[in-house]
């Protein structure tokens, strides 16, 4: 995914929506990977941030019903954080200990960086996310996202599905952001939604009429049809023009606030 094949802002999009979940944060290798290493699982953090990618390979073709996608995520996961074979059983327990919508704290700070840089470009910014009624009160403690000022990235609206009582794949759940920008004058379809969900995220921006954003760093998805109107992304930095992204100038993008 080295060339800019993905929408970009300004050409193809006027706003960009964010999932949470996989996207500004993910579940936390730190926390987990302590529940795992007394099994003898060899990752390191950096594999544990890749695992969660892994899992949500395994969940977006997944044959299970209902629930059962995240029964292949955490599989996925495990061998991922190279659990033994043998003491998978007790690694399930130990995970599961830990797995949980407060689990989902781990910032994605490339992520983030790339909202600030969308924000300076004059881009509307949202957060969608199915969660339990937490998420606008967890991006804003962290520092990373918030309505209006504060530590982290101004966004115009978080729509949390605890809160509105619908989730995705549901594309009402959408409904309060698009809201906010038709205020602002964007039209659905320059609208670009970013998550990590095949089932959730891509299948639910497509109902609501966005453009959907699949976030695939570790470039898994390869061969995997993503379904009409969808793309994948390595990164959001992906979003921005190519003479703006990061890499086009390394130096200029350095900034320090403190020496």
């Amino acid at each position: 995914m080295s060339e800019q094949t993905s929408p970009v802002v300004g050409r193809d999009l006027d706003a960009v929506l964010f999932d949470v979940g996989g996207v500004i944060t993910i579940p936390d290798p730190v926390s987990l990977g302590a529940a795992l290493a007394p099994l003898e699982a060899t990752a390191t953090l950096v594999d544990l941030v890749r695992a969660h990618y892994v899992g949500m390979r395994a969940h977006a073709t997944s044959t299970l019903e209902g629930r059962g996608p995240w029964l292949d995520y955490i599989a996925a996961y495990l061998a991922e954080a190279g659990v033994p074979a043998e003491r998978m059983d007790e690694a399930w327990r130990a995970f599961t200990r830990v797995f949980g919508h407060y689990c989902w704290r781990f910032p994605m700070v490339e992520t983030v960086t790339a909202m600030e840089r969308l924000g300076e470009a004059q881009v509307l910014l949202g957060v969608v996310s199915n969660a339990i009624g937490q998420v606008e009160g967890l991006i804003r403690n962290l520092g990373l996202c918030q309505v209006g000022p504060g530590g982290g990235v101004p966004v115009e609206v978080v729509v949390d599905s605890g809160v509105v009582g619908v989730e995705k794949p549901d594309p009402a759940v959408f409904a309060p952001a698009l809201e906010v920008m038709a205020a602002r004058g964007v039209d659905p379809a320059r609208i670009g939604y970013v998550g990590d969900s095949l089932r959730y995220d891509v299948a639910g921006a497509r109902a609501a009429g966005l453009v959907p954003l699949l976030l695939d760093p570790y470039d898994l998805y390869g061969g995997v049809d993503l379904g009409p109107g969808a793309h994948r992304i390595g990164s959001v930095h992906d979003l921005l023009p190519g003479p703006e992204r990061p890499e086009a100038d390394p130096a200029a993008q350095l900034e320090p606030e403190a020496d």
